[in-house]
């Protein structure tokens, strides 16, 4: 039998720099990726508001073709002030999250939150298709003084059960092997009770795994009191999308944070981003942190079978570096050559 590590891949990896800072971390991540010693290449696409403003284009189906096409997909940022708020973000991160079937957003947040001695080391496992950004919902006499407004949020049981279960294989590989559901079944008593039902039956089958459920209020209160209780966090969309922002808040700043979009059943690439935004008005500075962008592109290596490679990286981010952005992963790489 030939071993993984004998076989000489090449993973081929689709490169959306978008705007502002995106572009100058992205081409850091991927010096990064490089200097560890995978094989890769990369495939440029110039998307994101600075192609809309210049030709209209936001992620035509043309270009999701060609996308279903790589091993993965590596984000810089998107957006521009130029560019109504929610366009590109629907037009072009909705759609490969709807399309490429991107169900599982996993952030990862590590770090020493303001006010504790002791680090964290958790996971939040957010449901990623589904929930009120399908844009369920409408609006009635709009611009009147009786304008009605609704927005609905599609739970359906196999788009939660399979969250919940990449949730617990997540939490049986690590060393605590503990899930906390986070919903708010007391009020939200539909798509809540059938989270519950979810996750108790998905509990039944990993007698191994421990498990706790917390209201997403509750859960705020204790991301800054005490992250230490977690482990991974399996929780909705919107409610992910919130939690994951103060995840990073008390893990030393978003910038920082790391983030994968992924397609468990690889029907399709995965597609792998920082956190953090464009950020227009420091471009070109070197003032950008490329850390971020570093390691969702560990996550990536991981996605790609790539583990011990991540790992190394990781490790060389692991110690703050300051510099300019080309400065800190000139450093990040020299700690992989060595």
């Amino acid at each position: 039998m030939i071993s993984y590590d004998a076989c000489l891949m090449t993973h081929r990896i689709a490169v959306i720099g978008g705007d502002g800072i995106g572009p100058e971390v992205t081409v850091e991540a991927l010096k990064v990726i490089r200097a560890v010693g995978v094989d890769i290449t990369t495939t440029d696409f110039d998307l994101g508001g600075a192609r809309y403003l210049r030709d209209g284009e936001i992620l035509s189906d043309a270009t999701l073709n060609q996308l279903r096409g790589f091993d993965a997909i590596l984000l810089g940022a998107v957006g521009t002030p130029d560019v109504p708020p929610g366009l590109i973000e629907r037009g072009l991160l909705l759609k490969m999250r709807f399309e490429l079937d991107l169900y599982i957003n996993q952030r990862p947040f590590i770090g020493t939150a303001p006010g504790h001695t002791e680090a964290h080391d958790f996971v939040v496992i957010r449901e990623n298709t589904e929930g009120p950004y399908v844009g369920e919902g409408g609006v009635l006499r709009k611009g009147t003084l009786n304008e009605v407004a609704t927005q609905g949020s599609v739970n359906t049981r196999m788009g939660v059960e399979r969250c919940i279960r990449y949730a617990f294989e997540l939490a049986s590989s690590r060393a605590r092997k503990h899930v906390t559901l986070v919903h708010k079944t007391n009020v939200l008593t539909f798509a809540g009770d059938l989270w519950q039902r979810a996750f108790d039956i998905v509990a039944a089958e990993y007698p191994n795994v421990g498990t706790a459920y917390n209201h997403v209020d509750a859960a705020c209160i204790y991301f800054v009191q005490d992250p230490q209780r977690y482990d991974v966090i399996v929780t909705d969309n919107l409610f992910g999308d919130i939690l994951t922002d103060l995840g990073g808040a008390v893990s030393g700043g978003i910038g920082l944070a790391s983030s994968a979009n992924l397609n468990p059943a690889r029907t399709g690439p995965s597609m792998f981003e920082p956190v953090h935004g464009s950020a227009p008005d420091i471009v070109g500075t070197g003032r950008a942190n490329p850390t971020a962008a570093i390691l969702s592109a560990a996550l990536m290596l991981d996605f790609l079978g790539e583990s011990a490679a991540a790992d190394r990286v990781r490790a060389a981010c692991a110690d703050p570096v300051s510099g300019s952005t080309s400065q800190i992963a000139d450093s990040i790489a020299a700690k992989l050559a060595r």
